[in-house]
């Protein structure tokens, strides 16, 4: 089948964005996932003389692409946890932090995918089990992605993948054992643009702006999680999230804007601090809610993150940022 580059193109990319989400759910990273989805359209414009659409919609055929361009990528990455993936919870807010020499997992900026996706692919994104995913085998992600978000058949995924649907059907069965602790229901997932859930992170938006520690504790569950990858030191509950937040705030001051934005389609912030004449980038912060409170906070404080969510650093007089 013979087409133009510009035909390609725009037959492809219509589905540009399922792609990134797919091999960010393999790799963990956006910017790898980047580079991905171009390998994958690489191999798929050399590959276009040969596809044939009686056999495989495009869809179909480039998400296939895209499972073995990821596969042979993760030979030579490490896998991308989170700290609570990769040591204890610190009991003490006022250790010494340390800093892990790993590749961390990243966030996923729902701006970088169209409303559609984040709707369609929002329960599979979330960042706990995009988390969880980092520590399968990398082919037993695959089968998961294939099967349980594709709903592509188990004879569908081997032809795929060059094995059996009994190899399939065992790998999806070890997934879901090991992500059984943390899989989340499309249903559970409420909109990030929720009322409740906006009205919510005002709420610690405001109280983390004027300093008030008393009043952002009360809006986390008494099992709060706070982590930040590249930092080791992570903490359950309430009173050591308190005590943490305190502790930034003496060291870095009270001068701070909180922006709202959304990630791995779940609510987030993106904190900058007063430096001089700026608000530099300081943490991109993605929450999860659980009984109208906040029960999870991953805190990114990462460069790579930064650029994927266009983070840049503002006049400290401040200007309405949308």
């Amino acid at each position: 089948m013979s087409v133009t580059s510009e035909d390609f193109d725009r037959r492809t990319g219509p589905y540009r964005p399922e792609l990134l989400a797919h091999c960010y759910r393999m790799l963990g990273s956006v910017h790898e996932a980047e580079d991905l989805v171009q390998e994958t359209l690489l191999r798929a414009w050399r590959a276009f003389d040969r596809y044939d659409d009686r056999r495989a919609s495009l869809r179909t055929w480039l998400h296939r692409i895209a499972a073995n361009a990821c596969l042979t990528a993760l030979r030579d990455r490490a896998r991308r946890p989170l700290p609570s993936d990769f040591v204890a919870a610190n009991p003490d807010p006022d250790a010494p932090m340390v800093v892990g020499e790993v590749p961390w997992l990243q966030p996923l900026p729902d701006a970088l995918l169209d409303p559609a996706t984040v709707v369609a692919a929002r329960g599979s994104l979330r960042l706990a089990l995009v988390a969880a995913m980092q520590l399968l085998p990398p082919r037993q992600r695959a089968i998961l992605i294939l099967r349980e978000v594709l709903d592509w058949s188990a004879a569908e995924v081997a032809e795929a993948l060059a094995t059996t649907p009994a190899a399939v059907n065992s790998g999806l069965q070890r997934a879901r054992a090991r992500l059984g602790a943390v899989a989340v229901h499309e249903e559970q997932v409420a909109e990030p643009a929720d009322p409740e859930q906006r009205a919510l992170l005002d709420r610690y938006v405001a109280a983390f702006e004027r300093g008030d520690v008393t009043a952002l504790t009360r809006l986390l569950t008494d099992d709060a999680v706070l982590e930040m990858p590249p930092v080791l030191n992570w903490y359950v509950g309430r009173e050591r999230y308190g005590r943490f937040i305190a502790r930034i705030l003496a060291l870095r001051g009270t001068d701070w804007r909180l922006l709202p934005t959304t990630a791995n389609g779940q609510p987030a912030l993106a904190a900058y601090v007063r430096d001089g004449d700026v608000h530099l980038p300081h943490t991109v912060q993605v929450f999860t809610l659980r009984n109208g409170r906040i029960s999870r906070n991953v805190v990114f404080q990462d460069r790579a993150v930064f650029a994927a969510f266009g983070l840049t650093p503002l006049p400290a007089a401040g200007v309405a940022v949308s």
